[in-house]
């Protein structure tokens, strides 16, 4: 990963190293996706089940702790791809945030105020109350579209037992003058097992797929990137055989999607532990438009997984893990269960 770094950080520079015949610049901007793992504010909402999440509750959620939650986000989150880019990423998509007002305290944090960053957002119909969001700084991107799209699951097919969890929020708009459309998704969790729980998801990725088969619809050359946590790994049917994604970059066609994690997967890499295993739920998968390799308009360039050390256990039964925010009933002074996920997009720069 330093070599990759190293490498775009010189063609950004320094582009008569790659290129010494006809020297190139390129403009990077980073798309990346945390799950914060329960952003709750501390305040007791009658309508929703966060009262574990307050002073008096089982967790004893004071102010303090979550301004130093708040704090842990923030360092996180600026931090993203900026050693290659010099920023914090141009858009990011969350989820486990209680409301919008978290995210205001979020994006009004040291790190990130400068960056001057924009909320979209939805209370999503969950009963715990935690919703997706993107967030956008404003001088790199202009939304122009949003809507948050309804997740309809019921048990047993039976409509009076409706399953309540995350919507799928659709943004479109402009970067840097270029239209994308992003899809921030939360599917539904293996709780109660996977084999059980994994209709679920099945429908989570069939609504996904018709958003996706809506935007081709309009344009099939469309730049898309649908990016969460998906609960499901990259090579898991709601993913494989749903949403059809490939591997292979050389071979895509027009309206297909490519899955850049499953590659990792593979290799044994993830987002998140559990007994031992590496998952990696947390995903990016872009448009086959994003993947050519004319430059001259914003193109995928890399995907990664956030892993610095300092988001790791360094030592005892979870050395390795992600170091999450909360544990054995308390606020350990961790970040988040999970390891945010990011992609590269790159273009030429104008040379005028």
């Amino acid at each position: 990963m330093r070599f990759i770094y190293f490498f775009i950080s010189f063609f950004t520079l320094a582009p008569f190293l790659i290129y010494p015949q006809e020297a190139k610049m390129y403009k990077v901007n980073t798309i990346a996706f945390y799950n914060v793992e329960n952003l709750f504010d501390f305040e007791d909402d009658p309508i929703t089940f966060d009262d574990d999440r307050t002073p008096d509750g089982k967790d004893h959620w004071t102010e303090g702790i979550y301004n130093a939650k708040l704090k842990n986000m923030a360092k996180v989150i600026a931090e993203i791809g900026s050693d290659v880019t010099g920023t914090s990423p141009a858009i990011i998509g969350v989820c486990e945030t209680e409301n919008r007002k978290v995210l205001e305290d979020l994006v009004n944090q040291e790190p990130l105020l400068k960056k001057d960053y924009g909320i979209i957002q939805f209370d999503s119909p969950d009963r715990r109350g935690i919703d997706v969001a993107l967030l956008y700084q404003k001088k790199l991107f202009t939304p122009t579209n949003y809507k948050a799209h309804e997740l309809l699951i019921y048990d047993n097919n039976d409509v009076s037992k409706r399953v309540y969890t995350r919507d799928q929020l659709l943004v479109s708009g402009m970067l840097d003058g270029e239209k994308i459309h992003l899809i921030v998704n939360h599917w539904p969790s293996r709780s109660g097992g996977e084999a059980r729980s994994r209709p679920k998801r099945i429908k989570a990725a069939k609504l996904n797929k018709r958003l996706i088969d809506s935007l081709f619809s309009d344009d099939p050359y469309a730049k898309i990137i649908t990016m969460g946590d998906l609960n499901d790994d990259p090579t898991s049917p709601s993913v494989k055989e749903i949403l059809d994604t490939k591997t292979d970059r050389e071979d895509l066609k027009l309206k297909e999607l490519y899955n850049p994690m499953e590659s990792m997967y593979k290799k044994g890499l993830g987002t998140l532990a559990w007994r031992d295993g590496w998952s990696l739920f947390d995903q990016t998968i872009v448009s086959a438009e994003l993947m050519k390799k004319d430059y001259s308009s914003y193109r995928f360039y890399q995907a990664g997984i956030y892993n610095k050390t300092y988001l790791t256990n360094s030592k005892g039964q979870y050395k390795g893990y992600p170091y999450r925010s909360f544990g054995n009933g308390a606020f350990t002074g961790g970040y988040s269960d999970h390891f945010p996920v990011f992609v590269y997009l790159i273009k030429e720069a104008s040379s005028e």
